[in-house]
């Protein structure tokens, strides 16, 4: 596993209609030298869910939150209430947390910068982003977050529009690296094939040499 500094806790919606945020927010996590991880990575019945996000929040120093997704339920009629409960989770662990929690800190994201404001004004002083419902603008706020988030300045993290064109070819790639896996297509990956699609993709691509083939 990787250290607590390089861990990034995904908080988001699981749903195909988010799917492609998530994977976007996975590419550049990793693209910026980080690791992605979401409760999304267990699948053991022995411990609860919430067991399972308090393990993967207590061993990230970073967290994304997207908080978006305020419709009402199409059956239920209810909203979705558990981006904000992580959020809470991740603010608690930092403000009652050991020293080293207490060095945690956060993304915020949601469709549009000031639209929490109406749904739950209690987090105002955070760094809310926008990302427009689209993968580009998410890629461009968590790199530059991510950026300022590197304690090694000297290590070089490619630009939100470098790092988009180097998902754009990844997702292009993808047909073929899902082959080897025995997967019909990307819709079978499950997260933890997506992130060590990524991982793999990336060191078969490193920035240098992909700058050569692919200059500005």
């Amino acid at each position: 596993m990787p250290s607590y500094d390089e861990s990034v806790f995904i908080n988001c919606p699981f749903d195909d209609a988010y799917r492609p945020l998530f994977d976007a927010l996975i590419f550049v996590v990793h693209d910026c030298g980080f690791f992605a991880r979401c409760a999304m990575e267990t699948d053991d019945s022995g411990d609860t869910r919430i067991q399972k996000l308090f393990e993967i929040i207590r061993s990230c120093r970073l967290g994304i939150h997207d908080i978006s997704r305020t419709e009402l339920d199409a059956v239920n009629g209810l909203p979705r209430f558990n981006m904000p409960l992580e959020l809470g989770m991740f603010l608690g662990a930092r403000a009652y947390g050991d020293a080293d929690q207490q060095r945690k800190i956060c993304k915020v994201l949601d469709r549009d910068k000031y639209r929490y404001q109406k749904y739950c004004s209690d987090i105002a002083g955070q760094d809310i982003s926008s990302h427009d419902d689209e993968p580009e603008p998410a890629i461009a706020r968590i790199r530059d977050w991510l950026r300022a988030a590197q304690p090694d300045s000297t290590i070089q993290i490619p630009s939100g529009s470098v790092i988009f064109r180097r998902y754009e070819q990844f997702r292009a790639n993808l047909p073929v690296l899902c082959r080897p896996l025995g997967l019909s297509g990307e819709e079978d990956l499950i997260f933890v094939d997506f992130r060590n699609l990524v991982v793999e993709w990336l060191k078969q691509n490193p920035l240098a040499e992909w700058l050569k083939l692919n200059p500005l």
